[in-house]
């Protein structure tokens, strides 16, 4: 058992709670015929533009899903003369990208697991505001939450060290209560930096046992 059990368990949304990001992708290319490598090259393209991270322009609410989605279409035509964007509903994207896409069923229990067991819990994400409805659906699953912190509302995103504080004044506890699950290694580290704790997800398996050690738990579900 870890020497410092953490009290409150963060679980990151993208990648941890939804399926795989690779697996959205390759969901996105069926729903629309753009490949995962054309579609993160538009989105490469329009942070580009605007000088920042490829997704932090809508993750900060800096423009909206919709002027987000135009600028996408533009630059996938532009490098893709060829490619058929008919069935791409690029400027309401939240719409096409999680539909008929269900969250991680085992890390929903882990949600529910580690509030029985008397943790904190809660989700800190990177997300837009546009996609709100879409992927607070996806995590109904996971129960009652007691924080829920989001990049588009709070102004800042991971890995930015002021959403690590944000976080700790939400559930009112120290840095060295904390543990954040996440599948980027910067997040992680980040979260480190900040005094936290860090699981990087790369696996339900892989997480569960990280997990069992961190908070000293023989079954996390």
């Amino acid at each position: 058992m870890n020497a410092v059990a953490p009290r409150a368990i963060w679980f990151d949304f993208g990648g941890v709670l939804s399926p795989p990001l690779s697996d959205l992708f390759d969901a996105y290319e069926q729903k629309t015929g753009i490949t995962p490598r054309a579609l993160r090259a538009a989105m490469d393209a329009v942070g580009a533009d605007l000088g920042a991270h490829p997704l932090a322009p809508i993750e900060l609410a800096a423009i909206t899903e919709y002027e987000w989605g135009s600028r996408l279409r533009t630059h996938l035509a532009a490098a893709n003369p060829a490619l058929d964007l008919s069935r791409a509903e690029l400027e309401m994207f939240g719409g096409q990208w999680f539909s008929n896409i269900h969250c991680n069923s085992l890390m929903a229990s882990t949600v529910r697991a580690m509030r029985a067991q008397g943790h904190l819990v809660g989700v800190l994400s990177n997300n837009v505001v546009e996609w709100e409805p879409h992927w607070h659906r996806m995590i109904e699953p996971a129960g009652e939450l007691d924080a829920l912190i989001d990049s588009c509302f709070v102004g800042v995103r991971k890995p930015d060290p002021r959403i690590f504080r944000i976080a700790e004044e939400a559930l009112g506890v120290a840095p060295s209560d904390c543990l954040l699950i996440d599948d980027l290694a910067e997040n992680c580290a980040a979260a480190e930096e900040s005094g936290w704790q860090a699981i990087r997800f790369t696996s339900n398996d892989q997480t569960l046992r990280e997990l069992s050690y961190r908070t000293g738990t023989y079954s996390v579900v």
